[in-house]
């Protein structure tokens, strides 16, 4: 029941920003203040998590590369594994965990103080109006919040690897620029888009289902975060497993 009114609430949703936006009719400013709310709520949390992360992928992948002899592809495999793997995996679970909690939060208290029907009573589609630019932001955002996971994953890499003189600074850039392919970033936006557009209308849903007072607002935040990670999990592998039927030289 709830994974088809998810994809009626995503097909309503998109359906009604593409119209709007076709037409000249889509809440621009709504789509600004989410946009903005959504960077400042998300952007230093996502940039401390990218940094140990790429810590954490330099120690271990150059560690077992040391022991192989392998250490002048450290760059290749650093780089294309946060770029495929980590940074829109990063980008969703802040998006789920910061943007998508207080999404719900929003909506859920709009929901329990009834402000959702007067809506639908004066003839305002809430859909349209709160969620639609919601979704659109939070796809712009995440787009972004990839690039900026990327580079400051890769970055914190290539300085642990050329700082203590494991691989020199061209070594290091080299194997990455000649396993490195455009695609690997066109798939990692994709998924960031996925992952955003998931994240998005699952907080949206659980908001506005929400009920109950101020408990049935906070048990909404709560499934909705929990949700939204099981799904961007098995998303993300399922995206991986076509990506690699479809490329058989990598993996997503």
């Amino acid at each position: 029941m709830t994974s088809g009114k998810l994809v009626i609430l995503g097909t309503e949703a998109t359906s009604t920003a593409v119209t709007d936006i076709v037409r000249g009719r889509f809440s621009w400013s709504e789509f600004l203040l989410q946009s903005w709310f959504m960077t400042k709520v998300s952007l230093l949390p996502t940039i401390l998590v990218a940094i140990p992360f790429g810590v954490i992928t330099s120690v271990q992948i150059g560690a077992v590369a040391s022991q192989i002899g392998a250490g002048s592809f450290s760059g290749a495999v650093n780089g294309i594994g946060v770029l495929r793997q980590g940074a829109p995996l990063v980008t969703s679970l802040m998006i789920a965990g910061a943007v998508g909690s207080a999404i719900c939060s929003d909506l859920g208290a709009r929901q329990v103080r009834e402000e959702i029907d007067a809506m639908k009573v004066m003839g305002i589609n809430p859909v349209q109006r709160l969620v639609s630019p919601r979704v659109v932001a939070a796809l712009v955002v995440a787009v972004l919040l990839t690039v900026i996971v990327a580079m400051t994953a890769m970055t914190t890499a290539f300085i642990l690897n050329v700082g203590n003189g494991s691989v020199s600074a061209g070594t290091y850039l080299s194997s990455f620029i000649s396993f490195s392919d455009p695609m690997d970033l066109v798939m990692a936006e994709l998924k960031a888009l996925i992952f955003g557009f998931i994240a998005t209308i699952v907080a949206a849903h659980k908001g506005l289902s929400a009920s109950g007072g101020p408990k049935g607002v906070a048990d909404a935040v709560n499934q909705a975060v929990v949700l939204s990670v099981i799904l961007l999990a098995v998303v993300n592998v399922a995206l991986t497993q076509i990506y690699s039927m479809l490329s058989p030289t990598g993996a997503a």
